[in-house]
């Protein structure tokens, strides 16, 4: 019933953390601190984590209640991850999300850490992964996002600019390629 493996929550782990892009929007956070004061980083990351990991479970039967199959919607996921994965490495804006208001939950959970690219994320892997992983994975990715929201000042002093921009575009060529292998195991169950 579990089967828990390691590679598969390293795995699992990195296509998450390179889709939440939490280092990357390090920037965003900052300019949401200045702008709004305190962070609620717990808060933050609790709220993210439960949306996720409801997400995982009730995120099927949604899809089948409006008549989608998993091996569509993972297709339809490789797609937004190639276009994240562009955004990241050449450093453009394809989506672009109205201005936060506030530095509350709504725009750390939600769409900033557990946002549309994470819930598409978390179906296309569930239909390679096994889930016991994938939540493992994600609790993981939960307490890497709490640690930078609180930490996010120091992050950005100690990596400046240009560390900020080495490390999104290096997770951006490895989403790249996560997006291809999603695509194409998939894309053949689309044709059965």
């Amino acid at each position: 019933m579990f089967e828990i493996d390691f590679r598969e929550i390293i795995t699992v782990g990195m296509v998450l953390f390179a889709v939440i892009d939490i280092v990357g929007t390090i920037p965003i956070i900052v300019d949401l601190r200045s702008k709004h004061g305190h962070i609620e980083s717990e808060k933050a990351s609790i709220v993210a984590g439960i949306i996720m990991i409801v997400f995982l479970f009730v995120g099927e039967e949604l899809l089948n209640l409006i008549g989608i199959d998993v091996n569509s919607f993972a297709v339809a996921g490789s797609f937004v991850l190639f276009f994240l994965a562009l955004e990241m490495i050449l450093g453009i804006r394809i989506y672009r999300d109205e201005e936060a208001s506030s530095a509350s939950i709504v725009p750390l959970a939600f769409p900033l850490i557990a946002g549309a690219g994470t819930m598409t994320t978390l179906l296309s892997l569930r239909s390679q992964f096994h889930t016991v992983n994938i939540v493992l994975a994600i609790i993981l990715n939960i307490i890497l996002v709490y640690i930078v929201l609180k930490s996010s000042s120091k992050i950005e002093k100690i990596l400046g600019e240009n560390g900020l921009g080495v490390i999104r575009k290096t997770f951006g060529v490895v989403l790249l390629a996560i997006a291809v292998k999603l695509f194409a195991a998939n894309v053949k169950g689309l044709f059965v």
